[in-house]
């Protein structure tokens, strides 16, 4: 009888999470622009969406942003963890404390303080305010990722390079950084993820005419969404499937070939 109910609320979640997913490309592939009724299968929208000048310039300015804000964001915060590691122990507290008030903060407090910020010093709203701001919204996430593979990291190695002849910089990038990339990856893909799917924040400091795809969806929910949202959401979805599957099947391939030579 557990077992059942447990097999029951799986199944719940599963049907919870994926079925908004699942309609969504259903009506991608819906010959029909009502969601009321099924008007047969096409791939029009699809075709319609390589031809839509607006969708295409949003989804480059939200890649484009958070490509370049995810890679500046853990450039900074590797360099913060570094420098937050070798404080003494109280201010290394404080430090950590205010880093994480950002993630703590509402998202609405910090769209309206950026833009009060821009308009103070005489910002011009557009792409560059965009990415001073995701910029710095992504630096606390590098910085909780870093930081666990820092604390962790033995110092003496990296004394020992430097006492057999390496300089600071070769130092660090034949022995410290290896043991950062792991952390250092997932704070790039944290940062990465937070500035594709930001919407509140971009929303108070994007400039007249610059959209990225969370405000242009916005902007298209106030007059009807058109299908070819659905077929990019799709198109998205799938996408991130494809990256999870790869990456997740990456281990698995290097312990056979592991094996394989054993």
């Amino acid at each position: 009888m557990k077992n059942a109910a447990k097999r029951i609320y799986v199944f719940l979640i599963f049907v919870f999470l994926y079925a908004p997913i699942a309609t969504l490309i259903v009506l991608s592939f819906n010959a029909s622009r009502t969601r009321a009724k099924w008007g047969g299968f096409t791939l029009k929208w699809y075709e319609a969406l390589f031809h839509n000048r607006d969708i295409l310039q949003a989804l480059f300015n939200t890649l484009l942003i958070a490509l370049i804000a995810s890679v500046t964001a853990t450039v900074i915060g590797t360099i913060a963890c570094i420098a937050i590691v070798n404080m003494k122990r109280r201010s290394r507290t404080f430090v950590m404390g205010i880093t994480n008030i950002p993630m703590l903060n509402a998202d609405i407090v910090t769209g309206i303080s950026l833009m009060l910020l821009f308009i103070s010093f005489g910002f011009r709203f557009g792409m560059g305010t965009i990415l001073l701001s995701h910029i710095t919204f992504c630096i606390p996430y590098v910085i909780l990722s870093v930081m666990p593979r820092m604390s962790h990291l033995n110092q003496s190695v990296y004394e020992a390079a430097l006492d057999l002849g390496a300089g600071p910089l070769y130092g660090f990038f034949r022995v410290v950084f290896p043991e950062l990339l792991p952390g250092i990856l997932s704070g790039l893909l944290m940062a990465f993820t937070m500035s594709l799917d930001d919407f509140i924040i971009t929303h108070f400091t994007k400039g007249a005419g610059v959209d990225t795809l969370s405000t242009k969806i916005y902007t298209e929910v106030k007059k009807g969404i058109k299908p070819e949202m659905y077929a990019l959401s799709a198109l998205i979805f799938i996408t991130v499937l494809v990256l999870l599957l790869l990456v997740n099947r990456a281990p698995d391939d290097n312990n056979n070939r592991k094996g394989s030579k054993l």
